[in-house]
């Protein structure tokens, strides 16, 4: 346990997107390691990168200009980012990374409680419903499984795609970039919730952890009740 000794240097203008950070003399804990904010951003980063690089091959009237152009140099660049970036991360906190994963693949009945009052609870404000989370909440373990299941799809296609040549036929070729581009499509409609509910008034300040690692007490307390009575003790 903590206290917030000085405000996150920001602005209002970020202020009113995602809410403050916890302010000078709160009590706040440690949610997020240095490595995980560092992988965090470089993702952010490669993704923006990729998707609007990305679009050029997934509109008709571009695909070509972007297969040799410019955007396709910088498409290939951020994928490499993104998936070296992973593994150093692997590598440097291997315990890390496999209890994430794993975390993400344990599933129980407030999961399920989760499922039933996501809707009630972040679009008409009723908490009395949600049921108490550990650290990773059942939102953030969807998150997880579809960025491993859709980041690996799009990192096989795309490799086949790049790397395969002669290897694979026409027909295998125009497999991958369909797959490809529905990868593209689950990936992006995930991003665009993610970055929602980062805004949203019930998680007001997260935003913020992912630059100091800190949280409120009160925030960790709320939503993530059975990780913070853990902690406490």
């Amino acid at each position: 346990m903590a206290t917030a000794e000085r405000k996150t240097k920001s602005t209002p203008f970020l202020h009113t997107l995602f809410g403050p950070p916890p302010a000078p003399g709160v009590e706040v804990v440690e949610r997020y390691s240095r490595p995980v904010r560092i992988l965090h951003w470089v993702n952010a980063v490669a993704w923006v990168v990729l998707f609007v690089t990305g679009w050029f091959f997934f509109v008709d009237q571009f695909g070509g200009a972007a297969q040799g152009g410019a955007s396709g140099v910088l498409h290939r660049i951020a994928a490499v980012v993104m998936v070296g970036w992973a593994l150093l991360y692997f590598l440097g906190s291997p315990k890390a990374a496999i209890k994430g994963m794993l975390e993400a693949l344990k599933w129980g009945k407030d999961d399920i409680g989760w499922l039933k009052a996501a809707v009630p609870y972040y679009f008409f404000g009723q908490d009395e419903s949600m049921p108490p989370q550990e650290h990773m909440n059942t939102g953030q373990k969807l998150w997880w499984l579809v960025t491993l299941g859709a980041g690996a799809l799009m990192i096989v296609t795309g490799g086949l795609m790049w790397f395969g040549g002669d290897a694979i036929s026409g027909e295998g070729f125009v497999w991958s970039a369909l797959l490809h581009d529905i990868g593209f499509i689950i990936l992006f409609s995930f991003a665009m919730l993610h970055i929602f509910l980062s805004m949203h008034p019930k998680m007001s300040g997260i935003f913020w952890s992912m630059w100091s690692g800190m949280v409120s007490a009160r925030y960790a307390a709320s939503h993530h009740k059975k990780w913070y009575d853990r902690i406490k003790k």
